[in-house]
């Protein structure tokens, strides 16, 4: 029998199938395990002393999902829940985030517990009590406020470099928390228990209560509400707010004078609408209203205009903002009527009225608290500015609105509810709240803004190579500037520096349960994710390798400067070679096969890239870290991009779907490798075989080889090109054509006379 490579190659192929396969078996046992897991499984990690100083015991677990009451001897302190069964809890490792929550009766948050997480920037980076420390400013909120959307949903400390982590884990506790207080199973004690038993109480817009009525009375009965502030109360807000630079700039003008004086009115209700717009107006009003939309009447006078000048630029109303439990809006211009002035014949002249309808996708009920939010900006020089808000709460009068209850039978025998056993609900409040990876893209707009400046200038880069590369000099200027800036702004700023850790998270997410907002949730890496991939159709791995990776910069940026102070270079024999880089391979294969077995451990191998110390933590941490990430930049100094070269699991990754891509951007002559060799030799990570060609598996596309290909004075193909275009111009001078011998011809290369006899035959390489 004869052993052919075909067949070898057929039994690795089946070999690694089999072993996926295995993976994705054991991927699955391990995640049904998990989810067997519940609050009780938890509990015995923690003591009733975390949550509550006093509670001695937990209870069983009441209800679905279940809350565990904890006690002191039979007296109820509070409950623990675990923050998953409520709510989302999904993390950038695609894995929930296990809390363990203390709360009281009453909705103060008492305690937080992490228990478990698969957060791999927290399992070996940054250390889990930081993360822990920015939870417990939660601790001691009461959350009622926020439930009823009195009060804005606490904000906590954001951990540099675990941004997405802290967010969710934030944002998943106060859901949760809001939503038991709205289900009625905490916040009100044996009250609130007793009444979720009773049908709710509907509350509507009276429609048919139409009257006309006065300006004074509609402002003493709270339908039209006010929020006036003079120069001074403006000045010592900013005095106040701990900003010394805005402080030292006060407002102009008299301590009393009115800085702004601003009173809004829900014109929706029928009598309030009639009484402002005039019968006319509300009828053109109603006309307009959708279904669910509502409209209020903003009116100010002061130096301070409500509306400002953004409109007019970008069509939004930046300064005011409405607010209902935890939802908010702005308007834009196609929601906004200017008025001139109010039909209530005792209104006071405004120096601005607008009329908002709140936008389709802003549910506003009418009958529930709502507040407008004035936003005050302070110029502290050409640029900079400071920020106040004040609120303007506004209740409709109950005389406006409309109750409804339905008639029940309470059998007597029916027992309560008791405050200590919750009854079992679900927890539907709050499902159409908006998802968080949208609040976090809302909240970027700078950061993913220069992202995609920065993406579409390299795609020009790229898309207009072969007029850069002709012009080397500019070029690499070019090229250390955006690295630069890759290094500084998106690396060590923005953080965004992708990773192996990514992969194995998308693959393992196939597995176990795909959720595109796992990933949304980090703008600036999906972008980059999206452009990397996108690229790798073009060009291979080397956009992300050569231009995108703040590592890669850093480590080409230091080659630089070392060659600059003539660090000697080392050549690595192409023998040895063409061994070491399928080590990169290995390594990341055996990354990907750890983790269809073990994300976790996984993430801890995943440590051979020195991205999280050298980038995300900015050298930072423990020194076998540090000590490891400078290792490697000293050796790339005297061996340009050592680590990509041969280490990176990540541009091993990326190679791998690299060979699908359909264009062939870099340009080759036949003599490319036979004979010449110059390109092989001068590439910075000697991508380029002896026999002339590219490898794109290794290529980091720095062009280095398309400067070459144009250049007259180094390329021998080019060189013979040049002389014999020099050779044809001195032979088809005027003296030659009059047939005379003609001025005598010099050729040169490389600046320096040749014989005649190599004017035609390449210099050696």
């Amino acid at each position: 029998m004869v052993w052919c490579p075909l067949d070898a190659s057929r039994a690795l192929r089946s070999g690694l199938i089999l072993t996926v396969l295995l993976g994705v078996l054991v991927t699955f046992w391990t995640h049904a395990a998990c989810a067997a897991s519940d609050v009780a499984g938890f509990l015995s990690k923690v003591q009733p002393t975390d949550f509550f100083p006093s509670a001695d015991r937990f209870g069983p677990p009441q209800g679905d999902p279940p809350l565990v009451p904890v006690y002191r001897g039979d007296q109820l302190q509070g409950f623990v829940y675990l923050n998953s069964d409520f709510t989302n809890s999904v993390g950038y490792s695609g894995k929930p985030i296990h809390i363990l929550v203390g709360i009281d009766p009453n909705g103060v948050i008492t305690g937080v517990k992490l228990v478990d997480h698969k957060e791999p920037i927290v399992l070996v980076g940054i250390p889990e009590a930081r993360i822990v420390g920015a939870m417990n400013s939660l601790i001691g909120k009461d959350m009622k406020p926020v439930a009823s959307g009195a009060e804005h949903p606490p904000q906590v400390d954001i951990v540099s470099g675990a941004t997405v982590t802290v967010l969710v884990m934030s944002d998943s506790i106060v859901r949760s928390a809001v939503r038991l207080i709205r289900t009625g199973r905490v916040g009100a004690g044996g009250a609130a228990a007793a009444s979720a038993a009773l049908p709710p109480v509907t509350k509507t817009l009276d429609l048919e209560r139409s009257e006309v009525r006065d300006w004074a009375s509609l402002v003493g009965e709270g339908s039209i509400r006010r929020l006036h502030l003079t120069i001074d109360d403006i000045n010592q807000a900013f005095a106040k707010s701990g900003n010394a630079a805005a402080a030292q700039n006060p407002e102009p003008g008299d301590a009393g004078d009115s800085f702004v004086d601003l009173y809004v009115a829900l014109v929706t209700a029928p009598t309030i609408g009639r009484s402002l717009l005039g019968d006319d107006g509300y009828q053109r009003l109603k006309e307009r209203l959708q279904p669910g939309q509502q409209a209020i009447l903003v009116a100010g006078n002061g130096v301070y205009s409500f509306k400002g000048s953004a409109y007019v630029r970008g069509g939004i109303f930046d300064r005011i903002e409405v607010l209902q439990e935890g939802s908010s809006t702005r308007f834009r211009d196609r929601n906004h009527t200017r008025l001139g002035a109010l039909a209530a014949p005792d209104a006071p002249e405004f120096r601005e009225i607008g009329l908002f309808v709140t936008p389709p996708e802003f549910t506003l009920d009418p009958t529930h608290p709502w507040q407008l939010q004035l936003l005050v900006q302070r110029s502290l020089g050409t640029r900079d500015k400071a920020f106040l808000t004040f609120d303007l709460d506004y209740v409709l009068p109950d005389r406006y609105m409309r109750r409804e209850q339905p008639a029940v039978t309470v059998p007597a025998s029916a027992p309560a509810p008791s405050a200590q056993a919750p009854a079992p609900q679900s927890v539907s409040a709050g499902e159409g709240e908006e998802p968080l990876w949208m609040r976090i893209w809302r909240s970027e707009p700078i950061s993913i803004g220069i992202t995609a400046l920065m993406l579409a200038a390299l795609t020009g880069i790229f898309f207009f190579q072969n007029i850069l590369v002709r012009r080397p000099v500019f070029y690499n200027w070019v090229r250390r500037a955006y690295l630069a800036f890759v290094l500084v702004w998106l690396g060590w700023y923005a953080n965004a520096q992708l990773s192996v850790v990514n992969v194995m998270t998308f693959s393992n997410s196939l597995i176990t349960g795909f959720h595109w907002e796992f990933f949304l949730a980090a703008p600036l890496i999906f972008i980059l994710w999206a452009a990397t991939a996108s690229a790798l159709l073009f060009w291979g791995r080397g956009p992300f390798c050569g231009w995108l990776c703040p590592f890669g910069a850093l480590q080409e940026l230091t080659n630089t400067i070392a060659k600059w102070l003539k660090v000697p270079q080392i050549t690595v024999p192409w023998s040895l070679h063409e061994r070491l880089w399928p080590v990169k391979y290995i390594i990341f294969l055996g990354l990907f096969g750890l983790s269809l077995y073990s994300v976790d451990l996984a993430e801890r191998f995943a440590e051979v890239e020195p991205f999280k110390t050298a980038i995300i933590l900015k050298f930072a941490r423990g020194w076998p870290f540090v000590l490891y990430a400078v290792a490697l930049l000293v050796v790339g100094l005297f061996i340009e991009r050592f680590f990509c070269r041969y280490l990176c699991p990540l541009g091993a990754a990326l190679a791998i779907p690299g060979r699908i891509r359909t264009f062939e951007w870099l340009r080759r002559w036949q003599e490319c490798g036979s004979p010449c060799q110059r390109c092989a030799k001068e590439c910075p990570v000697q991508s380029i075989h002896p026999e002339g060609h590219i490898n794109v598996n290794e290529c980091i596309y720095c062009m280095h080889c398309q400067e070459l290909y144009y250049d007259d004075q180094r390329c021998p193909h080019m060189i013979q090109v040049r002389l014999k275009r020099e050779k044809f111009a001195a032979m088809s001078s005027p003296a030659m054509r009059a047939g005379g011998k003609g001025p005598a011809t010099v050729i040169t290369a490389g600046g320096k006379p040749v014989g005649a006899s190599s004017a035609i035959s390449p210099p050696a390489t």
